[in-house]
């Protein structure tokens, strides 16, 4: 395994034996008390490490930034639970993380760009229970941050309407609140078990964020329309991707178009600057 940092007193590491790696993340972080990127070669061992950090540092903050599921381009969207760690880990160090952390992440997630950070602090939804909610607006919001409508909610990115109540599965591995309206007041929020629907915590604020790389509000739907008719030419009513985006409907596999959606987009060390890297074995032979 090889660690490096962001100035010029460079630190190299070599032939740690298996799983121990984990452990000179740990001391690195209580070490320099500045945050420490791990760069895994694949998935598989980014959970290995994972598993392990529990192990030897079970009460060290750590975050996960998973790649992509899909090919490039492919005509599928990335995982709902994958999509959705991605932007509670984006949304977390957007808001200004204030503890030493340890992200673990892979190649081919580290050299994906990423939505800027001033998007996630202005895409977000806070209501606080006994206040007013504009219903419409939240109904809005979930349209364009990348939530699901579903009959009942199952994985992060579902969202379910009955009547006076909204159930909502955030970003994140905190479970879905259930939001109780008497008319247009936020009249009780609790967090539940999906499988039970028993209710797990009470809660006096919620706080969404985004739940898909692309939003889709008017700004970002005409940047798209422009970058797509530049890149393409006029497009007609049979093309359906664009007509869904122009109608401001989500389309499967539209996060592979994240760079019209954006004016910039920047990477995850541009989240976490001046943090040490560790590189993974044979990460280098996974890049290419």
């Amino acid at each position: 395994m090889e660690t490096k940092t962001y100035n010029p007193n460079q630190i190299t590491v070599g032939g740690a034996p298996e799983g121990y790696d984990a452990r000179l993340l740990a001391e690195q972080l209580t070490k320099s008390n500045a945050p420490v990127i791990h760069i895994a070669r694949d998935d598989t061992r980014l959970a290995q490490t994972q598993t392990a950090l529990k192990f030897f540092a079970p009460d060290l903050p750590v975050f996960i930034f998973p790649a992509w599921d899909c090919l490039p381009y492919d005509r599928v969207s990335p995982n709902a639970d994958i999509s959705a760690t991605r932007m509670a880990t984006l949304a977390a160090l957007a808001d200004g993380f204030n503890r030493p952390f340890i992200m673990l992440t892979t190649v081919a997630a580290i050299t994906q760009r990423v939505p800027i950070r001033e998007i996630l602090k202005q895409s977000s939804f806070t209501a606080t229970v006994g206040k007013q909610v504009n219903e419409k607006e939240l109904r809005n919001f979930f349209t364009r941050m990348g939530f699901t409508q579903a009959p009942t909610v199952m994985e992060p990115g579902d969202y379910a309407i009955r009547g006076g109540l909204i159930d909502v599965f955030p970003p994140g591995d905190s479970g879905p609140v259930r939001l109780d309206f008497f008319g247009d007041v936020l009249d009780g929020a609790r967090r539940f078990d999906v499988e039970t629907q028993r209710t797990v915590q009470k809660l006096t604020r919620i706080e969404l964020a985004p739940v898909s790389e692309v939003i889709l509000d008017d700004a970002s739907i005409e940047r798209f329309r422009g970058n797509y008719r530049h890149e393409f030419g006029a497009a007609g009513t049979d093309d359906p991707l664009y007509e869904s985006i122009s109608a401001g409907r989500k389309y499967q596999g539209v996060e592979h178009w994240t760079p019209y959606f954006h004016e910039k987009l920047e990477t995850l060390f541009d989240y976490i600057p001046n943090a040490t890297v560790f590189l993974d074995d044979r990460v280098t032979q996974a890049r290419l």
